[in-house]
Parts: C-alpha cells; sequence; structure tokens
C-alpha cells in the first residue's frame, strides 16, 4: 500500500479521506500496511461514503482485501441517520467464528498420543467442499436451528449447558426469522449441520507457548503447557447462499432508493427498509447455524478425545463470530446510541465490566482470538475498556491473508508442506492437498505482528501464545 496517500495519527493508526468523502482509519505499523494491497484502501474508503455511517470506517491490523468491505473491515451505522446494512459488509460465510476449548490435559499427555489423537480427530470431523456428516435434519428442524442456535443443540444432545454461559449472545441470537431464507439455501444446510467445511476453516489442536498476562490468564482458565482446542468453521453452505440471495435483493433496493454506490458490491439498503430487515432476518438464522454448527463440533471432539485420555474437563473458553451485523449500544459523543456494527473478518472485544460478559470475565475483559495458520501459531487476548472508542470495542480476528490462494498454490505443494510441519512437530490431516498449499503459513502475515499492532493501537491485549500440534482441515 502506498502510505502516501494515508495521514499519520500515530505509530499504531492511519487516516484516509477519500475524495468523495466520509474518512477511514487504518490500524496497524508501517510494516503492516506497506504490505497491504493498495485495494484495501480503496475499499475501506468506499465504505466511508455509505449511507448513515457513525465516525470512520476501520480496518484491522489484518485487513486484506475482500468483496464489498476488506475483510478486516468494521463499520457503524445508526438506523435513525438513513444508516444502512449491507451483505458485502458481513460476508458471505456469516457467522464464521472460533469456538476455543481448554482442557486440562498437557503437553506431555499429547506427545504420547498425538499421531492416534490426530487420526481420530480427521475420522470423527466431517471436513471439506459440500461434505455432509451424519446429522440429517428435517425441514422443521433446521427451522428450529436458525431460532434456538447453540442451545438446539445442547437440547440435541450436543454439549451441557454450561457452554451457553461462554458463546457469544449465549448462544442463540435473537432476531432470526427463518421464512426470511430461501429454500436453496434450506436445503444446502439439512445435511452439513457438525461440518467443518474447507478453505481456511481448520480443527487445531494448540498448546499454551506463553503466557503475556497473567491476571487474564488466570480468569480465562490458562496456564503454560495446556493443551486448548480451536474449532474455526461458520454457518456452511447456508449462510453462502444468503450472501448470494441478498447481494442481489440489496442491489435492487439500493437503485430503488437511489442509494449511491461507490463499488456495485457494497449492494445495501437502510435499516429499517423492508429489504434491510428482510436481511437482518436471513442473517440472524445463518448465526445461529453457525452457533448450533461449532456446539455439534465442540461434543464430536470431547467424544473423540475422551476416548483416548482420561479427561476430566473440556469446557468453552469461549466462543466468537467475526462476520456479523449486530445491534449494538455504543457512546457517541457521551452518550448511548444504537448502532448496527458491521464486523467483516474482525471480532467483537468488548472491555472489562461490560454486562454482557460472562461473569467470570468481567474483570479483564473478552476473551479474542487471532487465529494464525497451520505451522505458525494463534494469540488469546482480552478486550479493553479503550476499544469502545478506537473501534466500536472490534479487534483483529486472524493473521490475515499475504497473497491470494492462487498466489499460494504457484508457490507451494501440499504435500511437501505437510512433510515439513511434521518434521517442525505438527501434524496436518486433510482430505486436500491442493487446500492445504492454498492455506500455506506463507501466503499469511505474521501473526506475531498482527497481535502486537492490535495491542498497541489500543484494539485488546495480548494473553497468551499458542503453538499448534495438530490441524485438520477439509
Amino acid at each position: 500500500m502506498d502510505l502516501a496517500r494515508l495521514e499519520r495519527i500515530d505509530d499504531w493508526s492511519w487516516r484516509l479521506r477519500p475524495a468523495a468523502g466520509g474518512e477511514a482509519i487504518l490500524f496497524g505499523d508501517r510494516a503492516l500496511l506497506e504490505a497491504m494491497d493498495d485495494k484495501v484502501a480503496e475499499q475501506i474508503g468506499n465504505v466511508a461514503q455509505l449511507p448513515g455511517l457513525v465516525g470512520a470506517a476501520l480496518a484491522m491490523p489484518d485487513a486484506h482485501w475482500g468483496y464489498g468491505f476488506p475483510i478486516g473491515g468494521v463499520a457503524a451505522f445508526d438506523p435513525a441517520a438513513g444508516g444502512i446494512i449491507s451483505a458485502g459488509g458481513v460476508g458471505f460465510d456469516i457467522s464464521c467464528g472460533i469456538r476455543c476449548l481448554r482442557t486440562n490435559l498437557t503437553r506431555p499427555d499429547l506427545d504420547q498420543r498425538m499421531e492416534a489423537l490426530a487420526d481420530a480427530l480427521f475420522e470423527a470431523i466431517p471436513a471439506g467442499v459440500g461434505v455432509e456428516g451424519d446429522l440429517a435434519l428435517t425441514a422443521h428442524e433446521l427451522d428450529e436451528v436458525m431460532l434456538d442456535g447453540a442451545h438446539w443443540a445442547v437440547r440435541r444432545g450436543f454439549g451441557t449447558r454450561a457452554d451457553l454461559d461462554f458463546i457469544e449472545e449465549q448462544g442463540r441470537m435473537a432476531g432470526a426469522v427463518p421464512e426470511e431464507v430461501s429454500m436453496i439455501a434450506k436445503q444446502r444446510q439439512q445435511g452439513e449441520m457438525g461440518t467443518l467445511g474447507s478453505g481456511n476453516h481448520y480443527l487445531e489442536v494448540q498448546v499454551v507457548e506463553q503466557i503475556q498476562d497473567a491476571e487474564a490468564a488466570r480468569a480465562f482458565g490458562l496456564h503454560l503447557g495446556q493443551v486448548l482446542i480451536s474449532i474455526h468453521c461458520g454457518s456452511r453452505g447456508l449462510g453462502h447462499q444468503i450472501g448470494t440471495d441478498y447481494l442481489v435483493r440489496l442491489a435492487k433496493a439500493a437503485a430503488r432508493l437511489g442509494i449511491r454506490l461507490p463499488d456495485r458490491e457494497l449492494a445495501c439498503a437502510p435499516i429499517d427498509s423492508p429489504e434491510g430487515q428482510a436481511y437482518l432476518g436471513a442473517m440472524n438464522a445463518a448465526v445461529n447455524v453457525a452457533l448450533a454448527n461449532r456446539q455439534i463440533l465442540t461434543a464430536l471432539t470431547r467424544q473423540t478425545i475422551g476416548n483416548l485420555f482420561t479427561v476430566t474437563a473440556i469446557e468453552t473458553l469461549f466462543d466468537v463470530s467475526h462476520n456479523t451485523c449486530k445491534a449494538e449500544s455504543h457512546l457517541v459523543d457521551g452518550r448511548p446510541r444504537t448502532l448496527y456494527v458491521h464486523r467483516k473478518g474482525a471480532t467483537r472485544a468488548f472491555g472489562p465490566g461490560h454486562p454482557d460478559l460472562p461473569a467470570r470475565y468481567r474483570d479483564v475483559g473478552q476473551p479474542v482470538v487471532i487465529g494464525g495458520s497451520m505451522g505458525t501459531g494463534s494469540y488469546i487476548l482480552a478486550g479493553v475498556a479503550q476499544s469502545e472508542q478506537r473501534s466500536f470495542s472490534s479487534a483483529s480476528h486472524g493473521a490475515g491473508r499475504r497473497m491470494s490462494r492462487q498466489q499460494a498454490l504457484k508457490r507451494w505443494k501440499g504435500r511437501q508442506l505437510i512433510d515439513d510441519l511434521a518434521r517442525d512437530g505438527i501434524l496436518i490431516r486433510t482430505g486436500s492437498l491442493r487446500g492445504v498449499a492454498e492455506e500455506a503459513p506463507g501466503a499469511y502475515k505474521d501473526v506475531d505482528a498482527v497481535a502486537l499492532a492490535t495491542e498497541e493501537a489500543g484494539l485488546a491485549r495480548r494473553v497468551a501464545f499458542l503453538k499448534p500440534k495438530i490441524c485438520v482441515k477439509g
């Protein structure tokens, strides 16, 4: 990215003032921003011109080019000021997110059964493009999932009620309207509950390698050498189809209402319009599908680990989405306003004291997971108070791509990557060598740099670094 078009605010934030109006702020140090594609600045500048935007459009330190919004884009809109909702600001994989589980296993436990656990997880967790699981739902049952989210899964025996306290929205997103979801979307999902998907989705067994914040680590139940599991997936075919369906519907609404779109990929409608409300109802239904999906995968993971180890605790540390639009109360000019916060490739990161946090975490802030690549590592962070004003309580969600999948395919071979990672003590299990090459560690930004920038920019603070040991991919 050419930094000449940006105004430096400080070492970790930069301002962009598009010629057509509005304001955008990009977070990250000079090196991270210089490594970003110029398309990131173009896209976040386009977002800054949308109606009803409150404050600036924001790009997280892991930002990269996406559809409409950049991935790593955040923007808040006020319905009282004609604020819009955009499917391109949520993404096709609605409610893609990470469920992080803490266990009472330690590195020595894992070292004794690494190969067996890798094989067992790969056998138990359905993964891959279009792969279906053992759970085939009727149309009525899928409607129930869209309304009840993880609560539906718990009722069906997938996990316990204790999990629900540590899921965003307590496992059930209000405002879901299954009737606003097309039959095609529903048909795509009926066999995909409890499946991981493909692309950058994964189930990863990790070890706590470093602790940066001892107080927050204690609150999160973390210690050095502890085994954690991260499950990264979303709403599968249903969410993708909703995105496809509503891009067309919202584009027609924008044309009908005379909304000028700086980019057709930013198709949108006023939040309070019939089209805006319809998309919200469908999107919330997809959020619940994703929450239920990760709950089912949690239960499958517990069962698999329990078959190999004497385990007394596999608990949900936290589950948070990073492709959503949510109605939230935020302080603007000293008074609370209900805003619809789009986070596309960005994670909600409430600071200490927020009433929506579980009591266990309220003193230290919300757990935030920055997922890395399968060969580098991930971070757990905690939300901070200043992120409310800095970013509408939002933070980075991952390392962020630094090259496209096509570029990665030209540079790496899947079989060679698997062998190289095995020599580093990281076991990969996958049904797609092409998928491994597309997700090569070198195709991603430096996760250490992204986590540091997230902390220094005042978005969230680092708590623990996790080293990957086993990664199951589609």
